[in-house]
């Protein structure tokens, strides 16, 4: 988390504002170019062999999601689906950290692709990217699983007709992701694992860096306990009281007529130095009180 504070304070200035907008025109992109020439996605394909034969631009056009007018309606309902999923996430985590996010999707996905090549010691572009299908997919089901986290009771309406929340939707793309694992490792077709790794392992390296660990920190164990201590002692020495139908423990307590901050925000306590304990009293009574001995 705090790793994460440092990039930001440096390069958060560098931060595409409303970066689903220039997604969304990659789908535009995909429809005009894939429309009209399908085949256009052997110049434009994560191809590593011909990226290090030098043509590099596929490590950028590779994003244009193979799309075309006939799908029109489902391109639609996914492009909806993945800005409206991506504007929350840079609502909650500011333009910086959704940078960081689709972008090392973006890097996770190039080095599974080097990754692949260089198993496989062949041009995989039919093999992988065909796989793939669009690594927006990939990053897709990344950025939905985060949104997901984030905001697990939010509605989908399936079919526009049953609502289900978001996190219930999450949990059964896990399970499909866990049981397309099993059957790739039955069928020994290991090459279908690396897509379904790569769209988790971006999501599991920014949730898990982001938690708040001080939780379980032995620190915050010591404050629990000291805390469950003082309410004990609270209650032993009587710092109960009843307020708004509900038994609240004060943090003042006049010994001898039982009042308490919540009676009175100008009321005074102290504590009897002649008393044995302590015992508390307020300014009416500190000085009038029979002093207790043990």
């Amino acid at each position: 988390m705090r790793f994460i504070q440092l990039l930001e304070k440096k390069f958060g200035r560098y931060a595409i504002r409303n970066l689903m907008k220039y997604i969304i025109l990659l789908y535009g992109a995909g429809l005009l170019i894939y429309t009209f020439s399908p085949n256009a996605v052997l110049y434009l394909g994560l191809d590593i062999d011909k990226v290090l034969k030098g043509q590099v631009w596929r490590l950028v056009t590779f994003l244009i999601p193979y799309v075309s007018l006939g799908n029109i309606f489902f391109v639609f309902i996914k492009a909806y689906l993945f800005y409206m999923i991506g504007n929350a996430l840079e609502n909650a985590w500011g333009s910086f950290r959704l940078n960081l996010y689709f972008f090392s999707a973006v890097i996770f996905n190039i080095i599974a692709a080097f990754i692949v090549y260089g198993i496989f010691s062949v041009n995989i572009l039919g093999g992988y990217m065909i796989l793939l299908t669009s690594p927006l997919e990939i990053i897709y089901s990344s950025m939905f699983f985060a949104f997901a986290a984030l905001y697990p009771n939010t509605q989908f309406l399936i079919y526009f007709i049953i609502p289900v929340k978001v996190k219930y939707l999450a949990w059964i793309s896990g399970a499909m992701y866990i049981y397309n694992i099993y059957n790739f490792i039955v069928n020994k077709f290991y090459l279908g694992i690396i897509p379904i790794v790569v769209s988790l392992a971006n999501f599991l390296i920014f949730y898990f860096a982001t938690r708040d660990y001080r939780r379980v920190s032995p620190r915050e164990f010591e404050r629990r306990v000291k805390f469950r201590k003082q309410m004990n002692e609270g209650r032993r020495q009587g710092n109960v009281t009843e307020f708004k139908g509900k038994n609240v423990i004060t943090r003042h307590k006049c010994a001898v007529c039982g009042r308490s901050e919540l009676d009175d925000d100008n009321l005074e306590f102290r504590f009897c130095s002649k008393c044995d304990g302590n015992y508390e009293y307020c300014m009416e009574h500190l000085f009038t009180h029979n002093h207790v001995r043990e």
